[in-house]
């Protein structure tokens, strides 16, 4: 199968296990000349982006022992690339909220980022999150942040 055969084939099982990514994603894939196993960069701001980078802020939440939640606060740059699914490559900042942590999270959607100057905090991360909607699995595979 051509790689443009096996694009459409993933994006295809894609749609069709879970509805999503969009069909744009796999379009742009399709049109940006992605091969497999090629890194390939994509927009900061593309939906599929934003939702890798809130895995790897609730990773962080999870094993952190900080008494506020941390949100995902600028994406500088995103790669994507198909390997049995599809893996994001992100360099993010993530930076303290005013909700606390409690024994259930809240919702990050309703988190505002620290105004105290004396509580503002951001670490520069990189992190790997490994998607394969057709097994609806995401794994933050790396999440290493200073």
């Amino acid at each position: 199968m051509r790689p443009a055969g096996v694009l459409l084939a993933v994006c295809t099982l894609v749609l069709v296990a879970t509805g999503g990514p969009s069909q744009d994603f796999c379009s742009q894939i399709l049109d940006s000349g992605v091969r497999p196993g090629c890194p390939k960069t994509i927009k900061t701001n593309d939906p599929d982006v934003l939702r890798a980078a809130r895995h790897s802020a609730e990773s962080f939440n999870n094993c952190s022992n900080d008494a506020f939640l941390f949100k995902e606060s600028h994406i500088s740059k995103a790669l994507v690339q198909i390997v049995k699914g599809l893996k994001f490559m992100l360099d993010m900042d993530i930076s303290r909220t005013t909700c606390k942590k409690l024994g259930h999270h809240a919702s990050l959607d309703n988190c505002s980022f620290q105004t105290n100057h004396s509580l503002q905090w951001t670490f520069s991360c990189y992190s790997e999150v490994w998607v394969v909607p057709w097994l609806q699995s995401v794994e933050v595979s790396v999440l290493r942040c200073h």
